[in-house]
């Protein structure tokens, strides 16, 4: 870690899906609720994950070669349909799935540690949800855990998704700022080495039960990220804010 580098940043972009939202917990209990009205019984906290793969898959790097024609409500939506068909869940109505792919994902709880320093590192920096879900499950999932965010900004704006270098760009546009100016904040290095490419600053925060008791697939932070913590109040202290 070196807080040197970070002495020109002026904003704090987030991965919102799994660094701030447990989507685990929120699609597996509701896939198990539903499953369980109609007599189903199956490894849940696998489907759920399944649903969460296959819908990044169907997400990012969209609009690369042509221009963007779906968000990520879209996609979970789609995504349900094909997890019905692969996990013999047919007997699952277009209102349960509409249940799993918009009521639960549009009302996802945030981490525990998240809602009490956001307001904390505002003091200090832009925080923005920088994301390739939909403004609609932000605007909403921020109304569900009382979250103020600066700004909210979707690739669904950009026309670019993550891990695009075009989406970072596009961020930093809409942000006024430079690259160099801004510090992704996610638990995947996939993203933040994405931002890193472009010239963001990266800060690693943990979340090891972001996947549930399967774990996440890429759990060590690379060498090269700025700062690695374990929470959002060590990411706080680390950045100087009290």
């Amino acid at each position: 870690m070196n807080n040197a580098q970070l002495h020109d940043v002026k904003a704090l972009t987030f991965d919102t899906g799994g660094t701030i939202l447990d989507w685990h917990t929120g699609i597996s209990s509701v896939l198990q609720e539903i499953g369980e009205s109609h007599g189903i019984t199956a490894n849940w906290a696998e489907i759920a994950n399944d649903f969460r793969r296959r819908s990044l898959q169907g997400m990012v790097n969209h609009g690369e070669s042509e221009p963007a024609t779906k968000n990520f409500d879209d996609v979970h939506r789609e995504t349900m349909d094909v997890i019905a068909e692969l996990h013999g869940l047919n007997s699952f109505s277009v209102d349960d799935r509409r249940r799993v792919w918009w009521d639960t994902i549009h009302n996802l709880q945030c981490w525990k540690d998240f809602p009490e320093v956001l307001p904390v590192l505002r003091k200090k920096y832009f925080c923005v949800s920088f994301t390739i879900l939909s403004f609609r499950i932000i605007m909403d999932t921020a109304r569900r855990n009382n979250l103020s965010w600066d700004a909210v900004i979707s690739c669904e704006a950009i026309g670019k998704y993550k891990i695009l270098p075009d989406a970072y760009l596009g961020c930093a546009k809409y942000l006024q700022l430079e690259p160099e100016q801004c510090c992704m904040v996610a638990c995947h290095n996939f993203d933040l080495d994405a931002a890193k490419a472009v010239g963001y600053k990266t800060a690693f925060v943990r979340r090891p039960e972001e996947w549930g008791s399967a774990g996440p697939p890429d759990p060590e932070p690379s060498a090269h990220h700025d700062l690695v913590v374990d929470s959002f109040g060590e990411l706080a202290a680390a950045l100087g804010v009290d």
